[in-house]
């Protein structure tokens, strides 16, 4: 064999054993009920699946060809189990706005502790109006911050993360209901209240998650499973899961608070140093929304860059009304998110 032959079947060699190591990665995401070390591997499924893929392609041509095909296949499969976090890729169904009902909507952000831009964040929210906002990384310096929208949000509960930096907040225009209180749940990673919705009460939570294993997100959902499943009939929870819509992690907060997961408005983040057309196309969609009773989801948008490494994502909802019983039947479906990029009027 000759110098340049022994290297070609080297770098097969290599392409192979990296293409192999990476659809090992792929299988173990499947089992993340079985260990959170399994799950945190499904939070790169699609990179994964892409780089699988890659990987297989010039492998048809040699010798590796069949490994290559399964290999291939196998990522194509798994890749599929993603769409549902890539609007643009996605089915989408335009739907008109009931005309017999109020539509509201609910501002989630990930604020970041540090966010070196805060005007642009009380800009947004100033622009978007929204009823009820869950904000994540409720650091100090938010604390003065969202002060100079007291007058406009003036029901608010703020809770301390034991390093006073990942704290929760959530803000209202709408009144707590009659006879309620706000509460932080467990070491400030959930802040919820009993908001009225013109005479509907509905529970409405602000989530902060840790990151997977072998960070502390399992234990801290465990944790949170008493507040979780307290939550009532009809509620609204959104937040900063650190997981992905298909992970074990975001799968077991739907089950424990008997809440449906909002198919995703895409992705929302990234590395902060990395630019922003990368984030929405190539980042992970770890900003989630669950619901349950008489919410129905009606749309969900990424709003601009706020100086965060978190996309804002922007959901409009309806709910029966006052005279209405609750549903039985949960239909917190995606119905329209047609325009995932663009805040809604």
């Amino acid at each position: 064999m000759t110098t340049g032959g022994a290297r070609l079947s080297m770098m097969a060699q290599l392409t192979f054993l990296a293409m192999m190591g990476f659809s090992a990665a792929l299988l173990a995401g499947f089992f993340g009920t079985l260990h959170p070390a399994f799950d945190s591997f499904s939070h790169f499924r699609m990179h994964l699946s892409v780089l699988t893929v890659l990987l297989a392609l010039p492998l048809l041509a040699g010798s590796y060809r069949l490994q290559a095909v399964a290999a291939l296949v196998f990522a194509i499969v798994c890749l599929a189990t993603t769409t549902s976090a890539l609007p643009r890729l996605s089915t989408q169904q335009a739907v008109a706005k009931p005309a017999d009902r109020i539509v509201y909507s609910l501002l989630q952000m990930n604020l970041r502790f540090n966010n070196p831009t805060p005007k642009k964040v009380l800009s947004l929210i100033g622009r978007t109006n929204p009823d009820v906002i869950t904000l994540d990384e409720v650091s100090g310096m938010w604390t003065k911050e969202l002060g100079y929208i007291a007058g406009a949000y003036p029901y608010r509960i703020l809770c301390d993360y034991p390093n006073g930096i990942f704290g929760v907040a959530l803000l209202s225009r709408r009144p707590f209901a009659a006879g309620t209180a706000p509460r932080c749940e467990p070491r400030g990673a959930m802040a919820t209240a009993t908001i009225d919705f013109n005479g509907v009460p509905v529970d409405v939570a602000a989530i902060h998650l840790s990151w997977p294993w072998p960070k502390e997100q399992y234990w801290q959902i465990g944790q949170l499973a008493e507040p979780l499943a307290a939550l009532g009939e009809t509620a609204i929870m959104a937040g900063d899961c650190n997981a992905v819509p298909w992970s074990a992690a975001a799968r077991r907060v739907a089950r424990l608070s008997g809440m449906t997961l909002m198919p995703s408005a895409g992705p929302t983040w990234i590395h902060r140093t990395l630019p922003d057309v990368l984030r929405r196309y190539a980042g992970l969609p770890i900003d989630q929304v669950f619901s349950k009773g008489g919410v129905t989801i009606l749309s969900s948008a990424r709003l601009e860059d706020t100086g965060s490494d978190h996309l804002p994502v922007l959901v409009e909802f309806t709910l029966p009304p006052a005279s209405d019983p609750p549903e039985d039947a949960h239909k917190s479906a995606l119905a329209a998110n047609d325009a995932p990029d663009k805040p809604r009027s």
